[in-house]
Order: structure tokens, then sequence, then C-alpha cells
């Protein structure tokens, strides 16, 4: 008898045991996948499902399919127009001052805080980076990583092997980014296990350098200029006339160039076999010979013209105000590829249906408007970045919400998606509500803080924007400026001294000193 009770109690807790397994086994296979596919300085008026006036001329045809097969956020900001500082708030779901990431400098990402890597990985996640990293210290809550060192190059560069070697591949980055992912979905990852995947192109970040099969795709389109590229920056900051980052003035992409003087100051003149970049020097003799068939040429034309005084300075800065175009659309088209490459690989290998996409980028970017080529002021070609997310059976396709989202909602939003709990330090808000269609209750205004010391001339500033109005205070010179994004959507006049704003003003300062008591913002700089 007790022979049977015993083996009774054996089978017992045998079935208990297998039971446990298969439930674990199936909410594992249950938790989605994660694919985010991230982009470096991506503005949202080079994605045609944002619309805008290059829609047409530089389409982007399997970012706007993931657009129309899932969610556009309308609405998306960072907390910090800067490259490391951008995707450390996405880890974390931090901003900046929280997570110790406040600008490109420093000792970089301090890895022993919490991060949405190491708990997906610590909860049963296959993860792995591959591509641009650009956080100073090695990745921490990986599998696997393979990264580029710095900002990385375009022409046959290094990427940093997990086991210490710097390997050289022969190639364009964006090509061979997509490629590592591919063979680590296909050949490496845990298929037993839910992936997180963040592929992280160095495109379209400077120096703007196109693959050779996209050399000429813009030649025979016109490309309209931003009304304000001749913006001469009054009725706001003093700062902004003390930018270095201008066309005209400062956009020195043009190396081995000879240098000449006009009336607006000195201008850039390219090497006449080339359009001067670093990535020449990178490139084996045949992908030379391409790269000078196609801008000797171009090269020659405006060098003669300019020597013979046929071309005003407007011109010149036109000239290159088109070039920064031509080369800037034509690496975007590489990361478009790339998408569909990621995409196609979903559909193939029956992945889809249980996989998140995200295409985001670190930041936008200055694509000529008011005249500039980079990003970090808080005005919104550079504060707005695009968020696109699709999860079948999640949301309505096409959707387009338009609540203020914000990079510190990354980490909370994948938290959720795999079930997980959020830390209480976390700063930002799961967006699942929103994708899946819902009107929660949500915030009225974003935080700004850039922190950076002079880069380009750009001051330390910091803000507040809600859906119409924009307030951004720069410390070091007492300044504030605000905008009413319905009037001034190109924001060319403050109006925090006008009467009529009077009480907008009063309510903009307020809700600029909540949020930063609500997000315990250090203080302002005084020197």
């Amino acid at each position: 008898m007790m022979i049977k009770t015993g083996l009774c109690r054996i089978s017992c807790l045998l079935l208990a045991v297998t039971t446990w397994l298969l439930t674990v086994a199936n909410a594992q296979a249950d938790r989605p996948n994660i694919l985010f596919i991230f982009s470096d300085d991506h503005a949202i008026n080079a994605i045609s499902a944002y619309g805008g006036p290059l829609a047409n001329v530089a389409p982007t045809p399997n970012i706007d399919r993931l657009a129309r097969e899932g969610v556009l956020f309308v609405n998306s900001f960072c907390a910090n127009s800067i490259c490391g500082p951008s995707r450390a708030t996405i880890l974390t779901g931090k901003h900046s001052h929280k997570n110790g990431f406040m600008r490109n400098t420093g000792k970089g990402l301090d890895q022993s805080q919490w991060t949405v890597a190491k708990a997906l990985q610590a909860n049963g996640y296959n993860t792995a980076v591959i591509g641009k990293w650009h956080l100073m210290t090695d990745p921490v809550g990986f599998d696997h990583w393979e990264i580029l060192p710095g900002q990385g190059n375009y022409y046959n560069p290094v990427f940093l092997q997990q086991d210490g070697r710097q390997q050289r591949f022969e190639g364009y980055a964006t090509d061979l980014t997509t490629e590592k992912a591919l063979h680590w979905l296909a050949e490496e990852r845990d298929s037993n296990k839910p992936f997180f995947l963040m592929c992280q192109h160095k495109a379209p970040h400077r120096t703007f350098a196109p693959a050779l099969r996209h050399l000429g795709a813009f030649d025979s389109v016109r490309i309209p200029e931003p009304e304000t590229l001749f913006d001469n920056y009054a009725n706001r900051s003093g700062t902004l006339k003390q930018n270095e980052m201008e066309l005209d003035r400062h956009f020195d992409w043009a190396y081995d160039a000879k240098v000449r003087k006009d009336e607006r100051g000195s201008v850039e003149l390219p090497a006449p076999d080339r359009y001067g970049t670093p990535e020449y020097n990178r490139m084996t003799d045949s992908q030379k010979a391409r790269w000078d068939a196609h801008f000797g040429p171009k090269n020659q034309a405006f060098l003669k013209a300019f020597q013979a005084g046929e071309l005003t300075a407007k011109q010149v800065v036109q000239w290159k105000y088109r070039r920064y175009m031509e080369n800037y659309l034509s690496t975007v088209k590489a990361v478009d590829e790339s998408v569909g490459r990621l995409l196609d690989y979903l559909e193939e290998s029956g992945l889809a249906q249980n996989t998140i996409v995200i295409y985001s980028s670190d930041q936008g970017f200055y694509l000529g408007e008011h005249g500039w080529y980079d990003k970090r002021w808080m005005f919104e070609e550079s504060m707005r970045m695009p968020l696109i997310v699709r999860w079948p059976g999640h949301g309505e396709p096409g959707s387009r919400p338009t609540q203020l989202v914000q990079n510190i909602d990354y980490a909370p939003t994948f938290m959720e998606a795999a079930g997980l709990e959020i830390p209480l330090e976390v700063q930002g808000e799961s967006l699942l509500p929103l994708i899946q269609g819902e009107s929660p209750e949500w915030r009225k205004s974003l935080y700004y803080a850039y922190y950076e010391l002079g880069e380009h001339a750009v001051p330390q500033h910091f803000g507040v924007r809600t859906d119409r109005y924009k307030l951004i205070h720069f410390p070091l010179t007492n300044e504030w400026n605000l905008f009413d994004l319905q009037t001034d959507p190109q924001e060319l006049t403050s109006v925090h001294g006008q009467l009529a704003y009077q009480a907008v003003r009063k309510e903009m300062e307020e809700e600029f000193h909540r949020l930063r008591k609500a997000y315990e913002a250090p203080p302002l700089p005084t020197q």
C-alpha cells in the first residue's frame, strides 16, 4: 500500500512538473519577438509615410509598408536631441540626467543600472544588438553583439566583436549590418526563446556617403528647398546667430578643399575628382573609381562656374544644399531597403505574426530648415523622431495616434509587451494602450534637456512642449522663447514677450518647473 502511495506521489509530482514546464514553454512561445530597427539622424521629412515636401521626391516604400500595416505615431519626440543620450534613454526609460548619459562625451553608459535589454535577457529572451551602439561602454544584457566603434564608417567598416576582436569587412555599413542581423536571426539565435534584436544603422548620419548603387539616384529629381533655408535668426534667442551648423558657413564635408572668401564668409570647394569625404580613403580602388566617375564631372562643373564668377553666394548655398540632400536621401534609400529585407525574412520564416517591429531613429535632423544640417536645438525638425510600430493583431493597421510620446516610453513598452513588470525608476509610460487604439489618460506635455557643452556652438537649453506651444529656456543668457506652433509652425518668432500670450507664458513656465520637479531634474547651469 505504501509503495503504491509513493508511486502515486511521484507520478503526481512528475505530472505537476510536466504541466509547469509546458505552461512555461507555452508562455515563452506566446511572448512576442521584438525587432527594433534603428537609424541615426533620420528626419521625419525624409520618410514618405509622414508626408511633407519630400514625400514624392524620396519615397520610402518599405518603411511606408510598416506604417500601413502598423501604427505611426504623429507626435513622437526625443528628450535630448543627440545620438548617445537618446540611445541611453531608450535602453533605460529615463531622462538623461537620471541615466547619467547626458552628452556624447564622458565615461559612457553606466551598465550597472537597469536596462530593458538586461531585463528581457534575464526573463528568457535571446538578445542581440548589431550595428551602431555609440554608448562608449561595451553592451551588457545581450547574448550576442557586434557593433561599430564610435560613429563607425560607411565603407569597409570595422565591427567590434564580442570576443574583443576588431574585424574589418568589405562592403557598405547599412548592407553589412542588415546581413549580420539576418544571419543572427536565421543561424545563431536560440529558436526556443523569443528574441529581442536591435538592428542599428549608422545611416543617415554624416558623412552622408551613399552606397555605390545609389550614386545618381536623385540626379534628375527636383529637390524642393525649405522656406527657411536662408533664415536670418531674428525674433528669437541671440544664441541662434552664433550657431556653427549652417550649410552656408559651416558645412565642411568637402575635405581636401580649397577655400575662398566671398561676402557671406568662407566657401568650401570640393576637390576636383571627388566630393571629399573621409570615407574615400577607406575605399578599394574599384570603389574609388565608381565614386570618382560620379562626382568628378559634377565637381568640375561647379568649380568652373565658381571660378568664372558665375555663381552668387546664394547659389553656392543652394548647390551645397542640393549636394547634401542628394547624399542624405541616398543613404536613406539603403536603410529603407534594409527594412524591406528584414520584413521579408519575417514573412518567409513564419515569424511575422508574433513579432513586434519598431522603426525609429535617435532624433530628427535638419534638412536645410533654418539653414542647418545637424540637430541639437529643440526646434521641431530635430526634436521630432520617427516611431512606427507593427504588431499583428494589436491595433488598427494604418492608425496614427496623436498623443505626445517620447523615447523614455520605449523601454516600458517592450516590458509590457513581454508581460514583465515595469520598474518604478522608469520615467516613461508603456505605449501599448495607444498602439491598441485605446484612449487612456495621457501626458499633456514633454520635457526636453540639451546638455552638450558648446559643440556646433549650440548652448545648453531646456524646455517644455505641449500640443500647441513650446517654451525654450536658455539659462546661460537668461532668455526665454515661446512659440505658438499653430500659428507659427516654423518657429520663426518668439511670442514670449507679447501681451496677448501673457497667460500662456505663465502656464508654460509653471509646467516647465512642474516637469523639472516631477522628473527630479538637476539645477539649471549658471555658467
